[in-house]
């Protein structure tokens, strides 16, 4: 049965990566695919939504910003969650694009997201009034995932900073079991993949481990007082790059976003149903 299920995945996502190519590609052509798409009241219509966080850069941060994958992961995920399981997507009403949206942590529709993304967080800074917000957020009940940040030198700053709303000595983050649920939540997930960025695999010549002390990929979490997750960390791996290259090389798609999306479904259905 596991067998069949990844194979139907590898099928399912292969057909649509033909359809999804010309739309890519025209979004190459700007980055952003038009003007930045801040959330508003209309954009929440309960349906899922994918929600982006804005944040600042640490003067002593490393890597990117809030705006690595920018659009294209949020979009190719959106629409898989709703190709590959029930879940009703929102959609923009004039174009049918999934209603993927920014927002800074000061932003009062924070709380109409049940989850939400940062991307490149090795590079963060909250400041004290993002601070209170995302704590107040994490504790009454909203899930944060953070991905592609690589080496100890990045795991420190994210440390620092997570550790201004959630202090590590009340809220550690821990290596999650791999008998937790979130790995069986759809797919049956037995390793955390590695998967580079598509400039760093072309470069290094299928190398998947982008800093000297980043050869190992972990998947760790923050609990709340009551074993609730608030916070999931994927470190020394890139899921953004699996979800926004899938149009981009099939040799990188069958190497990392087949692994990719099976992960990241499991993560966003975890989310919304615990």
């Amino acid at each position: 049965m596991r067998r069949w299920r990844w194979i139907t995945v590898a099928i399912v996502l292969a057909l649509c990566v033909g359809a999804a190519t010309s739309v890519l590609a025209q979004r190459r052509r700007d980055r952003f695919g038009g003007s930045l798409r801040m959330a508003t009241a209309e954009s929440f219509d309960g349906g899922f939504n994918f929600c982006r966080i804005i944040f600042s850069q640490s003067r002593d941060g490393v890597g990117g910003n809030w705006s690595v994958d920018y659009p294209r992961a949020d979009v190719n995920l959106s629409i898989r969650l709703a190709e590959l399981t029930r879940t009703r997507i929102s959609r923009d009403a004039a174009t049918g694009e999934p209603n993927h949206v920014l927002l800074r942590l000061t932003d009062d529709l924070l709380f109409q997201c049940p989850f939400i993304m940062m991307t490149e967080v090795g590079s963060a800074h909250f400041s004290p009034e993002e601070t209170v917000r995302l704590r107040e957020y994490l504790l009454k009940g909203g899930f944060l995932w953070v991905d592609d940040f690589w080496g100890e030198y990045a795991w420190d700053i994210w440390s620092r900073e997570i550790g201004k709303a959630l202090p590590a000595s009340e809220y550690p983050a821990v290596d999650l079991a791999r008998d937790h649920p979130l790995f069986r939540t759809q797919f049956v997930i037995d390793k955390v993949p590695q998967i580079p960025s598509i400039g760093y695999w072309y470069g290094s010549g299928g190398g998947t481990s982008e800093e000297s002390d980043s050869q190992e990929a972990h998947a760790r979490a923050i609990f709340d007082k009551a074993g609730r997750m608030m916070v999931f960390i994927t470190h020394n791996t890139d899921f953004g790059d699996a979800f926004e290259q899938e149009a981009t090389d099939p040799r990188y798609f069958y190497a990392f976003s087949v692994d990719g999306y099976a992960f990241g479904l499991n993560v966003l259905l975890y989310a919304l149903t615990h």
